[in-house]
C-alpha cells in the first residue's frame, strides 16, 4: 500500500501541475490519473488501498466539507436564503424524473428502473465542485451576491435527496412495502438531524478551545476526528434513522467560525494545507473506480440520455433562482456549476447490479459514462466561466 501511496502522491502532483499549467483545473489531471492507474487500466495501485478507497474517499470529502463550513458566516447565508433550499432539490428533481421519463422510451427501461437510473445521476458531485466554489470565495468572485456559498450549500444537500428517492424507487423494484409520503418525510428529518448533530458537536468543541489551552495542529486533529465521528453516526443509525452527516460536517464548521472567528479561521488555514494531501487520495481514488469498458457499453443512447437530464437539470436550476437578485450571467454560472458527476455514480452505481436488477448493467454503464462525460466537463466549465460570468469582489 506504501508503494501505492507514493505513486499517487508524485504523479498526482505532477498531473495537477501539468492541468493547471494548461490552465486546466488540477483535479482533472488526477481524475484521469486515477483512471489510468486503477484496476481498469494499468492496475498499478494494490488491492488493499482499493479495498479502503472508499472510506479514503469519504475522509477527504469530509476535509473540504468542514474547510467549506468554516468558511460560511452568517451573512452568507442570509444572502442565498430560500434560494440555497430551492436549488438543493428542484434541479435534482427535474433531472431524475426526465431521466426517468426519458428512459422508458429511449432504453426501454421500465419506469421504476428509469427512476432507479435517473436519481443515480441526479446527484452532483461535491468533491469536484465545493473545492472550486472555496477557492472563488477566497478571491472574491461572486462573493457581493453570495454565488459560491448558493452553490456549496445546495450541493452538500443536493446529494441526500438523489440518495433518499433513489431508495425509495429500490423499493419499489423490488416489491417492498414502501411509504413513500414516509421516504419523502425523511429528507427534511435528515438533513434537520445531520444539522442539529453538527450544531451540538460544534458547540462543545467551541466550549472545549475556549476553555482548554491546545495547540492548532490539535485543534485541527480534534475537529477532523469530531467530523468523522459524525459520519460513524450516521452510519451506526442507518437503519433507525437516516442522518445527513456530511451535512452536519459543513454546520459543525458553521458554528465554529460563529463562536470563535479567530480559531476557526486559522483552523480553515491548516484544513488547506490538509487539503493538499486530501485532495490527491480523492480524486485519484474516485477516477480509479471507473470502468472505461463499461462505460463504452451505454453507447450513444447512454450519452444522449445524460445530456437530456443535464437539460432537465439545468431548467431546475433556473426555476429554483427566480425571484433572486441574480443577473443572467450569474445565473448561467448556477446551471455551468451543477454538471459535475462523480462522488456518488462511483460510491452506488453498481448497487442495481449487485441486487440483480435485470438493467443493473446497462445502469451502472450510464452512471460511470456520466462521471467521464459531467465532471471534465464541469470542472473545465466551472473555472472557465467563473472569472467571465461573476463579478469579482473589490476588497478594501
Amino acid at each position: 500500500m506504501i508503494a501505492s501511496l507514493a505513486l499517487m502522491i508524485l504523479l498526482g502532483l505532477l498531473a495537477s501541475a501539468i492541468f493547471t499549467k494548461a490552465r486546466l483545473p488540477g483535479l482533472l489531471g488526477m481524475l484521469i490519473l486515477g483512471i489510468i492507474l486503477g484496476p481498469y487500466v494499468l492496475n498499478w495501485l494494490e488491492p488493499d488501498i482499493m479495498n479502503i478507497s472508499a472510506d479514503l474517499r469519504k475522509i477527504a470529502l469530509i476535509i473540504i466539507l468542514l474547510r467549506a463550513g468554516l468558511g460560511i458566516s452568517r451573512e452568507d447565508l442570509r444572502k442565498v436564503g430560500p434560494a440555497a433550499i430551492r436549488i438543493s432539490c428542484i434541479p435534482g428533481l427535474f433531472e431524475g424524473f426526465t431521466i426517468a421519463l426519458v428512459s422508458t422510451k429511449l432504453l426501454g427501461l421500465s419506469f421504476i428502473e428509469g427512476g432507479i437510473l435517473g436519481f443515480i445521476l441526479a446527484a452532483v458531485s461535491p468533491a469536484v465542485v465545493v473545492p472550486q466554489m472555496l477557492d472563488f470565495m477566497e478571491r472574491g468572485m461572486g462573493t457581493n451576491k453570495g454565488v459560491p456559498t448558493l452553490i456549496l450549500a445546495g450541493a452538500s444537500i443536493d446529494d441526500v435527496f438523489a440518495i433518499t428517492i433513489f431508495t425509495t424507487f429500490l423499493g419499489l423494484f423490488g416489491g417492498g412495502q414502501i411509504s413513500i409520503g414516509r421516504q419523502v418525510l425523511n429528507i427534511p428529518i435528515s438533513i434537520f438531524l445531520g444539522i442539529l448533530l453538527g450544531i451540538i458537536l460544534g458547540l462543545m468543541l467551541a466550549e472545549m478551545f475556549k476553555r482548554l489551552s491546545i495547540r492548532d495542529t490539535r485543534k485541527v486533529l480534534i475537529m477532523i476526528g469530531t467530523a468523522m465521528l459524525i459520519t460513524v453516526i450516521e452510519t451506526a443509525l442507518k437503519d433507525t434513522v437516516e442522518i445527513a452527516g456530511l451535512l452536519g460536517v459543513m454546520a459543525m464548521g458553521f458554528i465554529l467560525l460563529e463562536r470563535i472567528p479567530q480559531v476557526a479561521e486559522r483552523q480553515s488555514v491548516k484544513l488547506n494545507k490538509v487539503w493538499v494531501f486530501a485532495e490527491i487520495l480523492l480524486f485519484i481514488l474516485v477516477g480509479a473506480q471507473v470502468n472505461i469498458t463499461v462505460a463504452l457499453n451505454a453507447g450513444l443512447k447512454g450519452l444522449l440520455l445524460i445530456l437530456t437530464g443535464l437539460i432537465g437539470r439545468s431548467i431546475g436550476v433556473l426555476v429554483s433562482l427566480i425571484n433572486t437578485n441574480l443577473n443572467f450571467r450569474e445565473r448561467l454560472f448556477c446551471v455551468i456549476a451543477y454538471i459535475p458527476k462523480a462522488t456518488v455514480q462511483a460510491a452506488i452505481g453498481a448497487i442495481p447490479l449487485g441486487l440483480g436488477i435485470p438493467s443493473g448493467e446497462l445502469i451502472l454503464a450510464i452512471a460511470v459514462l456520466s462521471i467521464l462525460v459531467t465532471a471534465p466537463l464541469g470542472a473545465i466549465g466551472i473555472k472557465l466561466s467563473a472569472p467571465r460570468l461573476l463579478d469579482a469582489e473589490q476588497k478594501p
